[in-house]
């Protein structure tokens, strides 16, 4: 931002105290460039009977030619370049100034006042006047007005000493008075003014830090309102297609021939949909779990090679069906990371090669680096321009030209969070992420993970507990919506679980009593809706519940919410939590998990 644009006058420039106060100096000193020219008249004509009129003459000749050197200067000033420092203005200024004043002072001492009262006292006027309305026009810079008082009235004061008469002494005594008290006023003005002069800057600067706000937040609701008709478009895109094989289940039903392996295959193709739904679900939920600082971190030495050949085994087959060639490259290195994090930073990168360079070659491989592997995910896609490669990592991004390259069959383009969730995990890491890309010439994405210790020092993973699918359990089920409360009870009854299910929690007590009527009723599980009606919440449904059965049972919570604090308040519950939407298989597994971790503790 110039000077120019923030309001200020073109010589300042934001934070420059001093040049700011020597432009002023330039600018007030019109007042006393007047003064010069206007009150020598009324000087030379009292003076012209007792002085004579060639020392008069030569003085008023020398006045008029200094303050003409000074508007010389003053339009120089105002013409600069900026190639001379203001510190130098400042001196040339002052300089001038000292002259000027030894002529007025001249005025005031034995060279041109005669030793007549009245023209002391007309002199005395006169210094009064010019040194006292000098105040506001030189206080800018001190030295020039101490210097140009002092040149005035210093004079006078010893010319009134040396003369005989009381009278001459009152005035001596006079001007000595006014030297202090006008360099004190000077002072005071000085402060005043650079107090100003500081005070507008750090308006200019607020000014400017509003105006980079509001652009950043003007930015970013541009940005979210591309991202809202993105992610509109992309989870309509799985939920039309789950509408298109739910009619498909529908008519096969109505005529009464569903066959096995044609059910088995539609339901196949539901699964690929919800999983395509949960990944754009998914990045949406780890930008609010970073947003609420509640993604816990364990660090651990990690075999290198294991962790890309989980990558190459899981990425093949969807690099196939896009007409890539994905090949990984081996690295027989141990390094320290978190497992699960540095997975989903990878799992971003290798997807987002799949996305935006379709029918491209991968290659995803490490180096040494010093005493770090760099990681890194080579595509031979369109490539990022110099100009957007500073984007690629902001949330809701969508780089021109890439969007279009991943566009094709095989899936949306995203909602552009997930490079925006790699740097934010790699920064909770302590990773550097790095990207070297031209158009055309693809791209190079690297994560640099320091080097482990050595193998050996690796923990022993604690062992994971079977999820036994065939164990029927007693649970209880509180969600106040009635679809969801339906169906989850269906399934669960499907895979031989008993369930006391309700929208509140008084319906689940009474369902629980119903069925103690009938004989022993066991409860395995609290399985709870985090967010219920009347405001209640799922962590204060568990406690309810679990004070009317009189013990700790294991619970689950469910939540489809990806708010900061409801995040970190479900994560300072303490319970498990289940983040919709759910697959069938891992909501089996989680719910025998909870009850085995709670045996086994």
């Amino acid at each position: 931002m110039t000077a120019t644009g923030t309001g200020l006058p073109p010589a300042w420039q934001p934070g420059d105290v001093p040049a700011a106060m020597v432009d002023l100096l330039y600018r007030q000193s019109n007042a006393v460039l007047f003064a010069n020219f206007v009150i020598a008249l009324p000087v030379v004509y009292v003076l012209r009977p007792s002085v004579p009129l060639p020392m008069l003459a030569g003085w008023m000749a020398a006045v008029y030619l200094l303050t003409t050197l000074r508007i010389g200067l003053s339009r120089r000033y105002f013409r600069r370049d900026g190639s001379t420092p203001p510190q130098v203005w400042a001196r040339r200024f002052m300089v001038l100034s000292w002259l000027s004043s030894l002529l007025w002072g001249a005025v005031g001492s034995a060279i041109l006042l005669p030793p007549e009262p009245q023209l002391v006292a007309f002199c005395c006027i006169v210094l009064a006047g010019m040194s006292s309305g000098a105040i506001p026009s030189l206080s800018a810079h001190p030295a020039t007005y101490r210097g140009s008082v002092a040149a005035m009235l210093l004079p006078f004061t010893i010319y009134c000493l040396v003369q005989q008469g009381p009278v001459y002494g009152v005035y001596a005594g006079f001007a000595a008075c006014l030297l202090c008290v006008n360099i004190y006023y000077s002072q005071v003005t000085y402060r005043a003014l650079r107090d100003g002069v500081t005070l507008r800057f750090e308006n200019v600067a607020l000014i400017g830090e509003l105006e980079r706000e509001r652009d950043r937040v003007t930015a970013a609701d541009r940005a979210k309102t591309r991202f809202l008709a993105a992610a509109g478009h992309d989870l309509r895109q799985p939920v039309y297609a789950i509408g298109l094989q739910a009619a498909s289940l529908l008519t096969l039903g109505e005529r009464g021939d569903v066959a096995g392996g044609q059910a088995h295959a539609i339901g196949h193709r539901l699964q690929a949909t919800l999983a395509r739904m949960d990944n754009l679900l998914d990045g949406l939920l780890d930008a609010s779990r970073l947003d609420a600082g509640v993604m816990p971190v364990r660090r651990q030495p990690l075999h290198l090679a294991r962790l890309l050949a989980e990558l190459r085994d899981e990425y093949a087959e969807q690099a196939c069906q896009r007409g890539s060639v994905l090949r990984v490259v081996p690295a027989r290195a141990w390094i320290d990371s978190d497992p699960d994090l540095l997975k989903r930073i990878l799992d971003n990168l290798v997807a987002n090669a799949l996305r935006h360079a379709p029918r491209a070659s991968i290659l995803v491989g490490a180096r040494r680096r010093g005493d770090a592997m760099e990681i890194q995910v080579i595509d031979t896609g369109p490539g990022i321009a110099a100009a957007q490669q500073s984007r690629v990592f902001d949330e809701y991004a969508q780089v021109p030209g890439l969007a279009m390259a991943g566009d094709d069959q095989a899936g949306a383009k995203g909602l552009g969070l997930g490079l925006a969730i790699v740097r934010r995990l790699a920064a909770l890491l302590g990773h550097q992420v790095g990207l070297r890309s031209a158009p055309g010439r693809g791209c190079v994405f690297s994560v640099r993970v320091p080097l482990a210790a050595a193998a050996a020092q690796v923990h022993p993973a604690t062992p994971a507990i079977p999820a036994a699918a065939g164990e029927p359990l007693c649970v209880m089920l509180v969600d106040d919506d009635a679809q969801v409360l339906g169906a989850l009870t269906e399934l669960l009854s499907l895979w031989g679980h008993v369930v006391y299910g309700g929208r509140t929690v008084a319906a689940v007590r009474a369902a629980y009593r119903a069925a103690s009527q009938d004989g022993p009723a066991p409860v395995h599980l609290i399985l709870a809706d985090y967010r219920l009606a009347e405001g209640l919440t799922g962590i204060a449904a568990v406690g309810m519940l679990r004070a009317s059965l009189g013990r700790a049972v294991p619970a689950l919570i469910v939540t489809g919410d990806t708010a900061p604090d409801r995040l970190q308040a479900l994560h300072d519950s303490g319970f498990p939590v289940l983040h919709k939407p759910i697959q069938g298989e891992a909501l089996r597994a989680a719910l025998h998990r909870a009850v085995q971790l709670a045996e086994a503790a």
